[in-house]
């Protein structure tokens, strides 16, 4: 959607923009910050020290974790920074907590304008050593293990190391590109657009990245919001925002439409089209056309963002065309329906009757909420609580029989939403609880009596779930009142979060500022058994093989994640007649019988044998030859493995628009009989 970005502390090095040596747009970043930055930094490092779950000091040691971390951020293979500059730099690491208690982040702007003069000099050597095709003959190794290598000593040593990084993407290239040309001109592009990149850092940009790496040094999910990141926040919280209804992307100096949204502006009035380059975007009827090529994304984002019921005309090159086209189109409000909780009821197995058993299947991609629209009482405001409950009444009114809660893409949200979904399954009783930096202890009930969905339930979860969805799974393991299915175990996210706007707070003209936002960890919460999910999150009754469980890190492997820890249980009462031990050992046994008969589930062991294989290597042979067979075992099934195994369709009414029917979800149908099967008769007819 247009305003989103990647950011979350980690640098992506994406597809950008043009050449920033002659970009218009291109920005210096400063020798000395602009002076908001202090106001932010005070807020920030306030909050980090008084108000973080561990009230860690701003010390020493926060200033060498900070040293790390930000120079990690910006040069995670070492191959960008010589090893002068990160002896000079530092000189300076034992001091940063002195210089943030001073409001300082100067370090920050004279750590990246040497690394923008590093960027401009790898772009110089990308077109030297491109300009040619290169030898792939040369039996050598890239290691790609940074904690085996050091910094490189000289520009030698870092042009050498350089010429390795830009073999190993062109051989990944020329595994399906037999045209040596246009690998090499693929690969020079991606880093016209990395130094582009580099070189539209702003201030802003900057000052986000120097604190989130601060923040997380206190913790894996403390961080700092610059304005435009808590902006696109709150659009996703929402799940609605006011524009045109398109996804952008930036390829070679333009912003490009990647997607149109479906009932979007842009998609109701048809001219929009995919891979359409916007060159120039004028406000209202008739204000004049401002030039965005090479402008950067974000800056092209927010002329293109506007208030709903406005114009926006867009000056657009259509692919095999010269000629600019300007298309109108009147912003509207776009709700943001993928991202919301969907649901369908499919048919398996046979019933005593000989009737189908209708299971529900509702897949929540995030606990979220319209903050805006619940704060003005909007009696409409969009919540996962409402579309859920939605669901649920749509599935008792055709008569389901069990209802699957899919949160294996889910990283969890609004504390108070995950709450709210959960009493749906439960009547009122305790949900989690929650203990401050103090050791208090606080207890988060269910107050609504009733439950929307009392019949049977299972939650499907990866290594993917986290935070607020461990909330939910946690709870309903503790009153027996459904089976979790998925991944051995959840993230282990056991951490609340609170979002700080530092606007309010600063005062100007009798306006606030925008300054962001401060996402600051201040609680930590418990099952109602006292059991914390941290670290060790919420393990699963019933385990089914996935690669999700391979490639997903969980909390316990973060850097300053906090420790687990259990609290006396609080006054719950399990619910009796939906899950027995017994009846896990009995449905556990049938699955894994039938796992061991899927060709299909054991191309996924195979698939995650190999993935353990490829994530262990630490140098990659840089001949073409060893290259290819290295990346063709990776590839190439066991041959032991069994041949494929061909599925019958299956009927139309089990094809669903958003909701895949595949062997995994077949299996998780399976459980869900056998559970239907094992039901006491007064459970089942709820």
């Amino acid at each position: 959607m247009i305003g989103c970005r990647a950011r979350c502390g980690l640098w992506v090095v994406c597809l950008w923009l043009a050449i920033a040596a002659t970009a218009a747009w291109a920005v210096d970043i400063p020798t000395e910050p602009p002076a908001r930055s202090r106001q932010v930094t005070f807020y920030v490092t306030y909050f980090l020290t008084h108000q973080q779950i561990s009230k860690h000091p701003l010390d020493d040691e926060i200033a060498r974790r900070l040293f790390d971390e930000f120079l990690e951020e910006l040069d995670p293979q070492k191959s960008i920074f010589l090893a002068g500059d990160v002896e000079e730099f530092r000189q300076e690491r034992e001091q940063l907590d002195d210089a943030l208690r001073r409001l300082d982040v100067s370090f920050a702007h004279r750590v990246f304008r040497r690394y923008q003069e590093r960027a401009r000099q790898r772009y110089a050597w990308t077109e030297e050593l491109l300009a040619n095709p290169l030898d792939f003959t040369v039996d050598e190794e890239l290691v790609v293990d940074a904690k085996q290598l050091d910094y490189p000593a000289d520009e030698n040593e870092a042009k050498d190391r350089w010429r390795k990084r830009l073999k190993y993407e062109c051989l990944r290239l020329k595994l399906n590109n037999d045209n040596d040309q246009m690998v090499r001109d693929i690969v020079r592009r991606r880093y016209k657009n990395w130094l582009n990149s580099t070189e539209q850092t702003t201030s802003d940009d900057l000052l986000e990245r120097y604190l989130n790496a601060l923040a997380l040094c206190y913790d894996p999910h403390s961080s700092y919001f610059s304005p435009s990141t808590y902006e696109d926040f709150r659009i996703r919280m929402s799940l609605n925002y006011q524009g045109i209804g398109a996804e952008l992307e930036s390829r070679d100096g333009y912003a490009v439409i990647r997607r149109i949204i479906p009932g979007g502006a842009a998609a109701k009035g048809g001219e929009l089209k995919p891979n359409d380059r916007i060159v120039s975007v004028g406000q209202g009827e008739d204000g004049p056309m401002v030039d965005v090529v090479d402008m950067k994304l974000d800056d092209i984002i927010d002329l293109i963002r506007g208030k709903e019921g406005t114009v926006v005309r867009l000056g657009v090159l259509r692919e095999g065309e010269t000629e600019v086209r300007v298309i109108k189109i009147t912003r509207a409000r776009i709700e943001l329906e993928e991202s919301a909780a969907s649901g369908q009821i499919f048919t398996h197995g046979k019933k005593s009757d000989g009737s189908d058993y209708r299971i529900g299947v509702i897949v929540l991609p995030s606990f979220y909420v319209d903050i805006e629209g619940a704060r003005h009482n909007d009696e409409h405001f969009r919540s996962s609580t409402r579309d859920v409950r939605n669901l649920l009444k749509k599935f008792r009114e055709e008569k389901a029989d069990l209802v699957v809660l899919d949160l294996r893409r889910n990283g969890g949200g609004s504390l108070s939403e995950a709450i709210g979904v959960t009493g749906l399954f439960l009547d009122q009783g305790p949900i989690l609880q929650v203990k401050d930096s103090a050791g208090r202890i606080e207890v988060h009930r269910d107050l609504d009596a009733g439950a929307e969905w009392t019949g049977p339930l299972m939650v499907l979860v990866s290594r993917f779930s986290a935070s607020a969805s461990e909330i939910l799974a946690g709870a309903i393991q503790d009153y027996r009142r459904g089976l979790i299915v998925g991944d051995p175990s959840t993230h282990g996210k056991g951490t609340v979060q609170t979002l700080v706007d530092i606007g309010p707070t600063v005062m100007k003209f009798g306006s606030a500022i925008n300054l962001g936002a401060v996402k600051i960890t201040m609680q930590q919460f418990y099952r109602p058994s006292g059991a914390s999910t941290q670290n060790r999150g919420v393990l699963s009754d019933i385990v089914l093989p996935s690669l999700t469980a391979h490639v997903s890190k969980g909390e316990s492997e973060l850097e300053y994640a906090l420790p687990f820890d259990q609290i006396p249980a609080c006054d719950y009462q399990p619910l009796e007649g939906y899950v027995t031990d017994s009846l896990i050992d009995s449905l556990r046994a049938a699955s894994a019988e039938r796992i061991k008969k899927s060709q299909d589930f054991m191309r996924v062991e195979h698939q995650a044998a190999r993935l353990e294989q490829i994530n262990a290597r630490k140098v990659i042979p840089l001949a073409w030859e060893k290259f290819a067979a290295l990346e063709r075992d990776s590839e190439t099934d066991d041959p032991d493995a069994p041949p494929e195994e061909t599925h019958p369709p299956l009927p139309d009414q089990n094809t669903v628009s958003g909701i895949e029917r595949d062997f995994y979800l077949e299996e998780v149908f399976n459980i869900a009989v056998d559970y239907l099967g094992h039901q006491p008769a007064a459970i089942a007819a709820k």
